[in-house]
C-alpha cells in the first residue's frame, strides 16, 4: 500500500511539473522573427538588421528579419500585434507608423498602444531640410519670405500622405504662418530625386540618405529639424535658431512585441538591446542616427506623448490619406 502511495505521489508530482509553463530561462529555444514593416534598404531596415545580427549572437538563436511593407508600416505592425505573445515575433517600428497612423487611418485592424508592448527605443534621428540648389534661398528666413511672396508655389515633398516628412513640413508652414504645397511621393527616395531635379522646392529627409547628395552638391542643406545641430552638419543651423523658435521634430525607431508578452521576456530583450546599442561598431554603422536605449516604461511614455502631439498637428492642418 505504501509503495502504491509513493508511486501515486511521484505520478502526481510529475503531472504538476508537466502542467507548469515553460520556464522563461529557456527563452529563446528557436528562431526569432523580427518584422520590419518597410521595404529593404531604408533606415528602419538598416537598424533592424544591425541590431538583429547582434541580438542573434547574444540570444544564441537566429534572428530572421522579414520585410512586410505597406500602409505606412501598418501591415507589418498588424502582423506582430496579432502574433502569439511568446517573444518569437518582434517589431522594429518608427515614430511615424506607431504614433501617426492612429490619427491618419480611421480603420486600423490593430491598436498600436493596446496591442503592442514597448521594449526599448532603439535610436533617434532628426530631419535635414534640403532644397534644390537653384532655389534662391540659403536659409529658413529666405524660404519663409519666398513662401510669403508666392503663397502655395513653394512645394515640399514627402514619403507620402501622413508621413513624418509631410508633418515636418506642415508644422514648419503652420509655425511660420505661410502656405506651402505638399507633394506626396511613393517613398523618401523618389521625393529626394524630385528635389534634385527641381520638381519640388524642398523636403525634410533623413541624413543617412541626404548626406551623399549634400556632399555632391545636388541638394543644399539649409536647416536641421532637431533641437541641436547635427555633428555631421555643424554649420547647418537648427530651424529653431533660424527664426522659428520652438520648432523640433525628433523621429525614432523602437523595438516592440505583441501585448501580453511576459515581463521576463521583455526585460531580457531590453537588457540585450541596451547592451548592443552601446557597442561602438553599431553606432559606426548608423549614419545620422543616434542609439538611444530606454526602459519599456520610458518608451511607453514617449509613444503616448508623440501620439497626442501628432494627432493635434494632423487635426490642425487637415492631413489625410487619399
Amino acid at each position: 500500500m505504501r509503495t502504491f502511495n509513493r508511486i501515486s505521489l511521484v505520478i502526481f508530482a510529475a503531472a504538476c511539473v508537466a502542467a507548469l509553463p515553460v520556464a522563461h530561462a529557456a527563452y529563446p529555444d528557436k528562431p526569432i522573427h523580427l518584422i520590419v514593416p518597410f521595404p529593404p534598404g531604408g533606415p528602419a531596415d538598416n537598424i533592424g538588421r544591425a541590431v538583429g545580427a547582434k541580438l542573434a549572437v547574444a540570444l544564441g538563436q537566429p534572428v530572421v528579419v522579414e520585410n512586410r511593407p505597406g500602409a505606412d508600416g501598418g501591415i507589418g505592425s498588424a502582423a506582430v500585434a496579432k502574433a502569439a505573445p511568446d517573444g518569437y515575433t518582434l517589431l522594429v517600428n518608427t515614430a511615424a507608423s506607431q504614433t501617426i497612423n492612429p490619427a491618419i487611418y480611421k480603420r486600423l485592424t490593430y491598436d498600436p498602444v493596446k496591442d503592442l508592448a514597448p521594449i526599448t527605443v532603439l535610436a533617434t534621428h532628426s530631419y535635414v531640410l534640403v532644397v534644390n540648389p537653384k532655389l534662391p534661398v540659403k536659409n529658413i528666413k529666405e524660404l519663409i519670405d519666398l513662401a510669403k511672396k508666392k503663397p502655395g508655389e513653394v512645394t515640399f515633398g514627402s514619403a507620402g500622405n501622413g508621413s513624418l516628412n509631410q508633418l515636418s513640413g506642415e508644422l514648419l508652414a503652420g509655425m511660420a504662418g505661410v502656405r506651402m504645397l505638399h507633394v506626396p511621393y511613393k517613398g523618401s527616395a523618389p521625393a529626394l530625386v524630385g528635389v534634385m531635379s527641381g520638381d519640388i522646392s524642398f523636403m525634410f529627409d533623413a541624413l543617412s540618405s541626404s548626406l551623399p547628395q549634400i556632399k555632391a552638391g545636388t541638394v543644399r542643406a539649409i536647416a536641421w529639424g532637431g533641437p541641436t545641430r547635427s555633428p555631421l552638419l555643424p554649420d547647418v543651423p537648427t530651424i529653431a535658431e533660424s527664426g522659428v523658435p520652438g520648432y523640433k521634430v525628433i523621429a525614432w525607431f523602437g523595438l516592440l512585441a505583441p501585448a501580453g508578452t511576459s515581463r521576463e521576456i521583455v526585460s531580457r530583450l531590453n537588457k540585450e538591446a541596451t547592451r548592443i546599442l552601446g557597442l561602438p561598431e553599431l553606432k559606426a554603422m548608423l549614419t545620422g542616427i543616434d542609439p538611444a536605449p530606454s526602459t519599456p516604461e520610458q518608451f511607453a511614455e514617449l509613444i503616448k506623448t508623440d501620439t497626442a502631439t501628432w494627432a493635434k498637428v494632423i487635426k490642425d492642418f487637415g492631413v489625410h490619406v487619399d
